[in-house]
């Protein structure tokens, strides 16, 4: 394990860790050599970006190739009215840096696709999916098992959402593997099906809480900390103020971490096209 140190700065910023005995002096260092991935820098992009910066995870990759619009900004807090126009890993990016100069962003303005997503997403310890779309939720989540890295999931309706935690490269308390995405959605909708986010809506708060809740999972992976969702379905339910969780199982029979898998590469996503809104950010 690599041995980082923490500046008087670091150690004066981070007090209200260091002074819990879960994180203190270890933990925080945990989290500066910590590397976490991105998808998204929208509306569960921004949360995660900002709570990540502040919480001193060291490397945080942040990967998206849209462009700041003013029908963000109703949401997607890690962006300002002046940086409409503006590609949005930059803006994030600015962001993160005023909140914290003792991170390392690592903005990658391009799509994640089949041809990429395995040596971006194996740069990292850690991703956190906030994209908007089915496409892309099984790109990453097919590219974290093959390259073993662990997911934080989430996603959102107009007013609700949903967190979890996919890590089926690594097995539970009973030495069965933990589900992956495909145990709990086996195949993408048909293209184009579903509702477009621009014409539902998403009330803008509920966006930041999914995301906050994806940054707390994220941090406590990286501290080994309390129960993980690995397993569990988080559910969000704004308009009656209700949290819910559901058990997902591992389906022996799933096509990317089965008993006798049909995914073995990321060809099967080299022809999709990135266009299945889901209304998530």
């Amino acid at each position: 394990m690599t041995s980082v140190s923490l500046s008087a700065t670091e150690i004066e910023r981070y007090k209200r860790h260091l002074v819990l005995k879960e994180v203190g002096g270890q933990g925080q260092q945990a989290l500066k050599r910590a590397r976490v991935l991105l998808v998204g820098a929208g509306g569960l992009g921004s949360p995660l970006a900002l709570y990540l910066a502040a919480a001193g995870v060291g490397t945080i990759g942040i990967i998206d190739d849209d462009h700041v619009s003013l029908d963000n900004l109703q949401r997607q807090i890690a962006h300002t009215t002046a940086s409409v126009g503006a590609p949005k890993v930059n803006s994030a990016a600015e962001t993160m840096a005023a909140i914290n100069p003792h991170v390392t962003v690592e903005p990658l303005n391009m799509r994640l696709d089949a041809d990429n997503a395995l040596d971006v997403i194996s740069r990292y310890d850690i991703v956190a999916d906030g994209s908007d779309n089915a496409a892309t939720r099984y790109l990453v989540s097919d590219a974290c098992y093959l390259a073993r890295r662990t997911l934080v999931f989430g996603a959102v309706g107009p007013f609700d959402g949903y967190v979890s935690t996919f890590k089926p490269h690594l097995r539970g308390p009973d030495d069965t593997p933990f589900p992956s995405y495909r145990c709990l959605f086996p195949e993408p909708p048909p293209a184009n099906e579903g509702p477009n986010c621009s014409d539902v809506g998403v009330l803008g708060a509920v966006v930041g809480v999914i995301g906050t809740l994806q940054a707390t999972e994220v941090l406590k992976e990286i501290l080994g900390l309390g129960t993980t969702l690995a397993g569990r379905l988080l559910i969000y339910d704004a308009l009656a103020g209700r949290f819910e969780s559901v058990s997902v199982g591992w389906d022996p029979e799933n096509a990317i971490s089965g008993v006798n898998p049909s995914i073995t590469d990321l060809s099967i996503h080299a022809a999709a096209a990135n266009r299945n809104s889901t209304c998530a950010a």
